[in-house]
């Protein structure tokens, strides 16, 4: 019993275990970054750089499942033709495209 006195009146105790508190949240912090935060980031910056690429006549994959041909691009808007019919033409904006196919891709 005198050994936890001891321990507890001691103030160099203290100040490891809050250097040691801040630390262990400095580690959280650092891993929720890593796992949490980084991957969103690269997304964001692949998914832009596939709609900076985007050029009349890539085959899109919508977010709503719909494949379809780019015939128009203007500043955030994309007009889509779907199917065999040349005359369902959509217009709709880039951030509802999923995936780019280029023509010469498989």
């Amino acid at each position: 019993m005198g050994i936890l006195l001891d321990a507890a009146a001691d103030p160099a105790a203290g100040g490891i275990s809050l250097i040691s508190m801040f630390l262990m949240y400095a580690v959280v912090i650092g891993a929720m970054w890593f796992f949490l935060i980084r991957p969103q980031s690269k997304e964001k910056k692949r998914v832009a750089a596939m709609i900076s690429a985007l050029e009349i006549g890539d085959c899109v994959l919508t977010t709503s499942g719909f494949y379809g041909i780019v015939i128009d691009i203007n500043d955030d808007m994309v007009i889509v033709e779907f199917g065999s019919n040349k005359n369902c033409r959509i217009p709709m904006e880039k951030s509802a495209i999923n995936r780019v196919e280029k023509p010469g891709e498989n």
